[in-house]
C-alpha cells in the first residue's frame, strides 16, 4: 500500500449524499488518481459473516450492525478502517462515510498533515426527497450524529440538488487538492 498524498474524510447525515459527492470527486480526479473507500464496508462483510447475506437483511439488522460494530470498534477503533485502507494504491483517497470521531483521530494519527474533513450537507426537505425518514435507533445513533459535534471540518459541501453549486464547491476542492497531488 502507497501512502496517499491526500485523504478526504466525507461525513454526513443519511441521504446528504456523501456517495455521490464521493464518486463526483473519484470522477474528477479519475480512477488512476482517486478510489474511494467506505468503512462500512468492512464492517457489512465481517457482520454478513455472521448472517451470510448482509444486502438481504440490511435494513432489518442494521440496529444490531451498528450495535455490532460499536463493539468492535470499542475493542478496537482503527479496525475497520485498516480493513477499507488495504490494498489501495491510488494517491487520493476518499473515505465515503466517516461517522464517528475515533474514524477522525484513526486517519489523523496514521495519515498525518494529508487528512482533510469534508463535512456533506443537504437540508432536511432534500433528504426527505431522497426517501430520507427518521428511524429511532438509527438516525440519533452515533453512527449518524457522532461528527455533529467535536470536529472543525477543513470543508463543507452543499448538496442540495443544485448541480452548479455543487460543481463550483467541487472545484475549489480539486484546486486545493492539485497542490498535493
Amino acid at each position: 500500500m502507497a501512502a496517499p498524498r491526500a485523504v478526504l474524510l466525507l461525513s454526513g447525515k443519511r441521504k446528504s449524499g456523501k456517495d455521490f459527492v464521493a464518486e463526483e470527486l473519484r470522477s474528477r480526479l479519475g480512477p488512476d488518481v482517486c478510489t474511494v473507500l467506505r468503512l462500512s464496508g468492512p464492517l457489512k462483510e465481517q457482520y454478513a459473516k455472521r448472517l451470510l447475506d448482509a444486502s438481504a437483511y440490511k435494513e432489518t439488522f442494521r440496529q444490531d450492525m451498528i450495535r455490532w460494530g460499536e463493539e468492535k470498534r470499542h475493542t478496537d477503533p482503527g479496525f475497520f478502517c485498516r480493513a477499507a485502507v488495504e490494498g489501495a494504491l491510488q494517491p487520493v483517497w476518499v473515505v465515503s462515510d466517516t461517522r464517528r470521531l475515533s474514524d477522525v483521530e484513526w486517519f489523523r494519527d496514521v495519515y498525518g498533515d494529508v487528512v482533510q474533513t469534508v463535512r456533506v450537507v443537504a437540508t432536511e426537505e432534500t433528504r426527505k426527497r431522497r426517501n430520507w425518514v427518521f428511524v429511532t435507533g438509527v438516525d440519533d445513533a452515533e453512527s449518524e450524529c457522532g461528527l455533529d459535534q467535536g470536529v472543525a471540518f477543513d470543508w463543507v459541501i452543499t448538496n442540495d440538488g443544485d448541480k452548479v453549486a455543487l460543481g463550483e464547491q467541487l472545484e475549489m476542492l480539486l484546486q486545493s487538492l492539485q497542490r498535493s497531488l
